[in-house]
């Protein structure tokens, strides 16, 4: 099983700060050994340009709260992505009574 929630909060300069968990479970594991392995993940991801192309550059840490006898205590993340956006503009979303 892989559970993942997340919550995320994106400011006016296109930086995000997420934090998540990507669980996941091994119902076969030895009796008495965690079942879960559950990293608790801080990252910042911030949108930038270099020249005309488009990037995201992501850094983050983990912590796992749990996990096997064999399995790590923390980690590290980095990522660069290459964004070719299509140029199409989304359509807007009506409106309802509900939302202002």
């Amino acid at each position: 099983m892989f559970l993942q929630p997340f919550l995320a909060y994106t400011t006016k300069t296109h930086t995000t700060f997420t934090l998540d968990m990507e669980s996941t479970t091994n119902w076969n594991n030895t009796p008495g050994d965690a079942k879960w392995t559950i990293p608790v993940i801080f990252q910042i991801s911030q949108i930038l340009k270099i020249r005309k192309q488009p990037i995201s550059i992501q850094i983050g840490g983990k912590y796992y709260a749990d996990t096997p006898h064999y399995g790590p205590n923390w980690g590290v993340r980095f990522n660069f992505i290459l964004l070719y956006p299509t140029g199409k503009h989304p359509e807007p979303v009506e409106r309802t009574g509900l939302v202002k």
